[in-house]
């Protein structure tokens, strides 16, 4: 038999201050309320809350200044790569064009670090589109898939920033991908995609992987907002 471990005091509230901050309670450039106040509204003692708050403040949530109330930071401008992290992982509160914007930027990156993936390993690459076992047919088949083959390829770049960008991502892209699959037509598209990198990973052509990437990306985004943000 196993336990799940109660949340530690901090640990809460960091939760329910992140929390109050996606969902308005504690609007962008607000001020919250003194901490006796928001120590007794959570429940929790002063020392704890402040934990909480330095959190907060370390992953651009919060501004805190010595004897002024602490603010709410407008985390699009004022964020960092752990506010990114955070709201992936509360899909709840994302805004409805946030995994647009996600797909925006793999987009972007994902010829690059394919590239240079197969530049490094394609061997192993090519090894690891043979394996692929997709016959069932099932949604979380091939978002598993997708998400290892991604992985691989951030892995085997040459550039680390890459995978560790992918990383803070993952229970999104599993969340995002199992619907996206539920299409038919994204599944039959992504086969597609698959065979067409084989054959680039056998070649080792380092250009139409390149290109591959880059029109399949944006067919993927392209598909995304036809089906109406839903996958």
């Amino acid at each position: 038999m196993s336990f799940t471990p109660p949340r530690k005091p901090a640990e809460y509230a960091e939760s329910e201050l992140l929390n109050a901050i996606l969902d308005g309670t504690f609007p962008i450039n607000s001020s919250l309320p003194s901490e006796r106040d928001l120590a007794d509204q959570l429940g929790v003692t002063r020392p704890t809350l402040r934990e909480a708050l330095q959190r907060l403040a370390r992953d651009g949530w919060l501004d805190i200044q010595q004897g002024k109330s602490t603010r709410v930071r407008d985390y699009w401008q004022e964020g960092s790569l752990a506010t990114l992290s955070a709201l992936a992982a509360s899909p709840h509160h994302q805004s409805p064009d946030f995994v647009a914007y996600l797909l925006e930027i793999r987009l972007l990156l994902a010829p690059t670090y394919t590239r240079q993936a197969l530049e490094a390993a394609s061997s192993q690459i090519a090894a690891f589109l043979k394996g692929a076992d997709l016959r069932s047919g099932e949604p979380a088949a091939f978002a598993a898939f997708d998400w290892e083959l991604h992985h691989k390829l951030t892995g085997y770049a040459r550039n680390p920033i890459f995978q560790l960008l992918l990383n803070g991502f993952e229970e999104l892209y599993a969340q995002m991908g199992r619907t996206y699959f539920s299409f038919e037509e994204c599944r039959s598209e992504s086969q597609k995609f698959y065979r067409r990198l084989l054959e680039c990973a056998e070649s080792c052509d380092l250009d139409r992987a390149e290109n591959l990437l880059r029109q399949t990306m944006r067919g993927s985004l392209d598909l995304w907002l036809r089906l109406g943000g839903q996958a």
